[in-house]
């Protein structure tokens, strides 16, 4: 018989094999398939197995994972609340995150996105897990005295018991910092314990070897016993607990290498010494007493340690970019309260504060100027160097740092909602996504672990056969030295680590990577779509004309009109329309029934008559007709890149609107160095074909087409991609979101609008095609990165086990020792991170 059943907790490939092995290994079961994509278990049985037995299975199994006849209800984030409430429960490390100090996760992201909340070890893999950077408000300085540390204060001063000059609190160290601290106490403990035991074996190479004038062999044998308890039983007994739980999750990974590699040596020593006579002569010294390899255990946990420490010294440095970030929030600002100024914490400003920032300040929280004008420093957020003028209604931006004017703000964004936060959220995000190209990582690593211990097993029966005397000596210790060398640790690091980086790098230059996906991607992209309005011209159009097509309406009529429709819509030219018949101090007039057309205009009720207002495809809605007298006024302003927007009053075109929009200085440039990258550049507007063709014909753009509604625009991307193109998408507004999801890349101004950020997987917090530049040289930086990475890893596994294994003895005579192969896998790993560093230093503009 045949049941499916529902599966909670599993989140990528390792789970979904786990479960799938786990429930095969029940009594009856004679064949068990677990889908990852539907979160359900197919499991075929000899008779009727009770959904206990299966449950119980799975809880003994130590995991996360929970199994039930129908889908839980879910949470509002889309989790299973019981699956979440197991969770908890059966592993105190897994979670949602949010707690303590901070969220933690694998750095090779064995389980996808999963996060923990607590330090510790992934329980995949085995590597430390890394804490995520967060921007929760941040604490305020605080001082205490030397003497008396119950005192604590806000300020400078002195103490109020002794008079000492109180000193600032330090903060807690962070999670990497902690880890780093703790591997290196330990790591000193085992250099203190090895060298001893190192030296006392290698005098063995002495010839007459003064040490036994001191006493036996087998003494110094126990000697070095002694001294290799604390290295394998305090210093580096966590390599073993990792070994232990790899293989009963069957997670195999490169601590279970090190634990069966380093412990055979080790325990085999041990036995030699309590149990000499069980081993034949070869193992046998001229003392009598047995070879033992209390030194090789030593050495290779030692310099396996320093391997770990290295790394985590390391880890601090790959998400640097997000911690600069993090600095850039201040801890306290000036709030206006009644025209008093007040100092407070930033945790306790509110959207509607007014706040006063004072000359080289960082600007608090997102806003808008009230009052002032300034320049401001937005390079640590748009990557750009040159201060940005800033005068009354213009947004600033949280981190970002004045100039030397004082101004007043309006809080508009606080807390999470600031773009710094969402900036870091994103990073974080994009950090612990997945790339396609760590599929091959992912499939080799599968397999690795198995392959290294079958291969090690096959070097010991090789040399033991075949081997010279003694035999079984040369047999053990290649084998020993095949496991030690293999490391699928820097197999899986390849590819995380040039995203942690490259995803902050980005971050640096005000391109905001959703995923790592969108990072490959990019490299591939063969035609790139851009939208007009925003993305290529600035996006701040303003009025140049009114005109009137009717002798019943003057053209402060038609202003008139067309303002008080406008004011009901939020779009950037209806904007401009409504400053412009401000600016001329007209009147504005109340609206009903308003609507808008998409791609078309808009329509609606002004002092009881029906307007349409928007292109021709609006007046064809409208069903008023435009004469040619009509439509040659309006294309002698097309042809020199302007809108003209038609106003029907009542049935009848009335008048019209010219509105310009000035092509950024950038666009130009940047379409040219795509165009040299042989990217095809395609501008699609919804725009006339005359506004279109000037526009194109400025940017030496061969290929547009105008009068693109959003289907229109969503139907071309679709097509490019059906003759085989890669296709990136440009644009900033809401008509532009079907075709940013649709492409293979979206990319949305960061000045355009949420919709179409949403749907984007590339942002550009600028907002301008220099960007796309960037986003490009990044993607190429990256995926070359990678690249190296993987071949790095692949080709010195390849290269090391074989060596290992003692294929060069034959011609060369040339040996491995397991301490150099230790020493060889500690670095295997550390090249890997510090090749992605380089990441760090490569230019993108």
């Amino acid at each position: 018989m045949k049941h499916t059943y529902h599966i909670h907790g599993m989140t990528c490939n390792g789970c979904r094999s786990h479960v799938e092995q786990t429930l095969s290994t029940v009594e009856g079961v004679t064949s068990a398939t677990v889908n990852l994509e539907k979160a359900e278990a197919t499991i075929e049985m000899d008779s009727h197995i009770p959904l206990e037995t299966f449950q119980k299975a799975l809880a003994e199994d130590g995991g996360s994972y929970s199994i039930h006849k129908s889908p839980l209800p879910t949470s509002p984030k889309g989790r299973s609340k019981e699956g979440q409430n197991q969770k908890d429960k059966k592993s105190p490390l897994r979670g949602l995150g949010g707690q303590g100090t901070g969220t933690y996760y694998c750095p090779m992201h064995c389980e996808g996105d999963k996060t923990y909340d607590k330090p510790g070890d992934c329980p995949v893999c085995g590597m430390d897990l890394v804490e995520e950077q967060n921007l929760s408000a941040p604490t305020a300085e605080q001082w205490t005295c030397p003497m008396h540390p119950e005192i604590v204060r806000d300020e400078a001063g002195a103490c109020p018991i002794c008079g000492m000059d109180l000193v600032p609190m330090q903060p807690d160290l962070s999670s990497e910092e902690k880890t780093y601290k703790k591997l290196l106490k330990k790591f000193w403990v085992a250099v203190a314990f090895t060298i001893p035991i190192f030296l006392m074996a290698m005098s063995e190479m002495i010839p007459s070897n003064p040490l036994y004038d001191i006493m036996e062999q087998k003494w110094w044998n126990w000697i070095q016993f002694g001294l290799s308890i604390p290295v394998v039983f305090y210093a580096t007994w966590m390599f073993f607990e990792r070994a232990y739980r790899s293989i009963k999750t069957w997670n195999l990974n490169m601590f279970t290498l090190i634990g069966i590699g380093a412990g055979v040596a080790w325990l085999f020593s041990v036995f030699g010494m309590l149990f000499p006579d069980f081993f034949p002569s070869q193992f046998k010294t001229e003392s009598g007493a047995v070879h033992v390899y209390f030194e090789a255990a030593t050495v290779i946990l030692t310099l396996v340690l320093m391997g770990q420490v290295l790394e985590a010294r390391a880890h601090s440095k790959t998400n640097s970019a997000v911690k600069e970030l993090l600095k850039l929030a201040p801890n306290k600002a000036v709030r206006v309260v009644d025209g008093t100024e007040e100092e407070v914490s930033i945790d306790q400003i509110k959207k509607g504060d007014i706040l006063r920032v004072k000359p080289g300040d960082k600007i608090p929280v997102d806003g808008v100027i009230t009052e002032g004008h300034t320049t401001v420093d937005e390079s640590m957020i748009s990557g750009e160097p040159i201060p940005v003028n800033k005068a009354e209604d213009d947004n600033v931006s949280s981190g970002t740092i004045n100039g030397n004017q004082s101004f007043l703000m309006k809080a508009e964004k606080v807390g999470s909602d600031t773009l710094l936060s969402q900036i870091v959220k994103m990073v974080n995000d994009a950090s612990r996504s997945r790339a396609p190209i760590q599929k091959l990582a992912d499939t080799v690593s599968g397999y690795f672990v198995p392959v290294v211990v079958i291969i090690s097993l096959l070097t010991f029966g090789v040399w033991a056969i075949w081997g010279p005397e003694p035999a079984y000596v040369y047999a053990l210790v290649n084998a020993i030295a095949v496991l030690i060398i293999a490391c699928p640790c820097a197999l899986g690091l390849a590819t995380p680590m040039s995203i942690m980086v490259g995803v902050g790098k980005g971050a640096q230059n005000g391109v905001l990577i959703k995923n790592a996906e969108a990072l490959e991607k990019m490299d591939k992209v063969t035609t790139l779509i851009v939208d007009k309005t925003g993305t290529i011209t600035e996006g701040k159009p303003t009025v140049e004309k009114m005109g009137s097509f009717s002798e019943s309406f003057s053209e402060s009529d038609i202003t008139q009109l067309i303002a008080s429709l406008n004011s009901s819509s939020e779009h950037p030219l209806a904007e401009a329309t409504v400053k412009y018949a401000k600016e001329q101090k007209t009147e504005l007039l109340k609206v009903a029934d308003f609507s808008a057309v998409t791609g078309k205009g808009v329509e609606g009720n002004v002092n009881g008559k029906k307007l349409d207002l928007g292109n021709a495809k609006m007046m064809e809605h409208a069903k008023a007709s435009i004469s040619p007298e009509m439509e040659q006024e309006a294309q002698s302003f097309q042809k020199q890149g302007k809108t003209v927007s038609y106003v029907a009053v009542d049935g009848k075109v009335a008048g019209y609107v010219v509105i310009g929009d000035k092509i950024k200085e950038t666009s130009a440039k940047a379409i040219k160095e795509l165009q040299d990258k042989g990217i095809e550049v395609i501008m699609l507007t919804g725009d006339n074909h005359d506004t279109a063709q000037a526009v194109a014909s400025e940017l030496n753009l061969a290929d547009f087409k105008a009068g693109m509604l959003p289907e229109d625009k969503l139907e071309e991307v679709k097509k490019l991609q059906e003759q085989g193109q890669v296709v990136a998408m440009a644009g900033d507004g809401i008509n532009d979101a079907p075709a940013l999801a649709k492409s293979d890349v979206g990319i949305a101004m960061g000045t355009g609008t949420d919709v179409a950020i949403e749907s984007a997987m590339i942002t550009l917090v600028k907002g301008d095609l220099h960007g796309i530049v960037k986003a490009r040289n990044l993607s190429d930086a990256v995926m070359k990165n990678i690249k190296q990475n993987l071949f790095f890893a692949l080709i010195y596994n390849t290269l090391g086990v074989p060596i290992a294994a003692g294929v060069l003895f034959p011609v060369f005579g040339l040996l491995l020792s397991p301490m150099i192969a230790a020493l060889a896998m500690s670095f295997s790993s550390v090249s890997v991170i510090a090749n992605a560093l380089r990441l760090k230093s490569k230019s993108i503009n």
